[in-house]
């Protein structure tokens, strides 16, 4: 199971980093474009991202902490299954969930638009996702957190 960790930890840090730097420059880098420039850059953006190595670290790290959650209910006794637990179901809720709740609409409502409607849609969707992309990072960061504690623990 360890190595099973090692692995979400490994997968929740690379997607929260790079959600974590949406939060702290991308998008701010995106909204100091024109209206049309950065709505055009972020629907690029849209679809450069799905692409097999960020496919497989996007499904597979839910599928490692679907693991990991079932696993630290099974030996819920043990040491560091309480914050293996938490970790795991912070990532499945946050990066994994908000982004599929939230940020994926929305990146489809922004690929639907057309340019010319840049000064009425590039606001409203810069604020909307980034305010779901700054509750993901942070649940993300606190869920690598709690994975490699309870991995310490453990150890």
């Amino acid at each position: 199971m360890d190595l099973i960790i090692v692995a979400a930890i490994t997968g929740a840090g690379l997607v929260t980093g790079l959600l974590f730097a949406f939060s702290n420059f991308a998008l701010q880098s995106l909204a100091d474009l024109p209206n049309d420039k950065g709505m055009f850059t972020m629907q690029r953006i849209n679809e450069r991202i799905i692409n097999p190595l960020f496919l497989v670290l996007f499904f597979g790290t839910p599928i490692l902490c679907g693991l990991i959650a079932v696993n630290s209910v099974m030996h819920f006794s043990d040491v560091g299954a309480m914050p293996t637990l938490i970790g795991a179901m912070a990532y499945l809720a946050g990066p994994f969930g908000i982004t599929v709740l939230f940020n994926v609409p929305l990146n489809n409502q922004l690929a639907a638009a057309e340019l010319n409607s840049a000064d009425e849609v590039w606001p409203e969707y810069q604020q909307r996702w980034q305010r779901w992309n700054h509750i993901r990072t942070s649940i993300g960061t606190v869920a690598v957190a709690l994975l490699a504690i309870g991995l310490g623990a453990a150890a």
